[in-house]
């Protein structure tokens, strides 16, 4: 059976509201080593995501256009609907969608839309590694089989 994302996602998940400085955005990013924040709208200690922003999107709309990191909010960072997937979708059926999207991450969610965790193509790539091992790895049992039986 393939495993599922929510086996594969990080559930450690940094997060920022939408009125986030993009400046405390930054120096959170910075503490916890990681090149995203899922932006959240957070209610009754559940969050539901609703936008990612990244390292890039910070220099790229921010700092390369001259804007104070101190005046705008992660929420005005936010393009487009968030691409998120279910937990208990399928790897392969994450990594159709990350590609069809254009996306290197997602959030995941649970049933009910609220963030379960965080999957990158870092995340993914070990997963895939491991299958295209196995395949290769079948290939030549598959030959050695055939020269056995077929002396």
């Amino acid at each position: 059976m393939e495993m599922r994302i929510g086996e594969v996602c990080n559930r450690n998940v940094v997060c920022a509201s939408r009125d986030t400085a993009v400046a405390e955005a930054a120096r959170l990013m910075r503490h916890h080593h990681v090149g995203d924040l899922v932006v959240v709208d957070e209610a009754d200690g559940r969050r539901t995501p609703v936008g990612i922003v990244t390292d890039r999107d910070i220099v790229i709309e921010v700092v390369a256009a001259g804007v104070d990191a101190k005046a705008i909010r992660v929420g005005d960072l936010l393009i487009g609907p968030l691409v998120a997937v279910e937990e208990q979708e399928s790897c392969a059926e994450t990594v159709r969608l990350m590609a069809a999207k254009g996306v290197r991450r997602m959030p995941v969610v649970n049933s009910a839309g609220l963030l379960a965790g965080i999957v990158t193509v870092d995340d993914l790539l070990p997963q895939l590694a491991t299958q295209m091992s196995e395949l290769a790895l079948l290939v030549g049992r598959g030959r050695r089989r055939e020269v056995e039986t077929r002396k």
